[in-house]
């Protein structure tokens, strides 16, 4: 069975996690690794919208901060939702 785009979301998510885990455990602070994955993550989103050889205009950088954003706030709105029902405790 093909797996679905939410599947390989899921998925995909999960292998950068566990690369971002990989390279804690090797040393490096969790904020260093996460400005590392922020700064990758803009590359390819502009790599993704314009190219090797394009940039985002002033409006595509405002339209991706935006949609950052919204995927903070749904992340953040689940984890309370888990800690309110005791899901996040193990």
């Amino acid at each position: 069975m093909a797996k679905n785009d939410r599947d390989n979301h899921r998925d995909s998510v999960n292998r950068f996690i566990a690369l971002a885990n990989s390279m804690k455990d090797e040393g490096l602070s969790p904020e260093l690794v996460s400005a590392a994955l922020m700064t990758a993550s803009a590359l390819y989103t502009t790599y993704s919208v314009s190219g090797n050889a394009g940039g985002l205009t002033d409006t595509g950088v405002d339209k991706v901060a935006e949609r950052y954003r919204e995927e903070l706030e749904r992340i953040q709105d689940m984890k309370r939702r888990m800690a309110e029902s005791g899901e996040g405790d193990a």
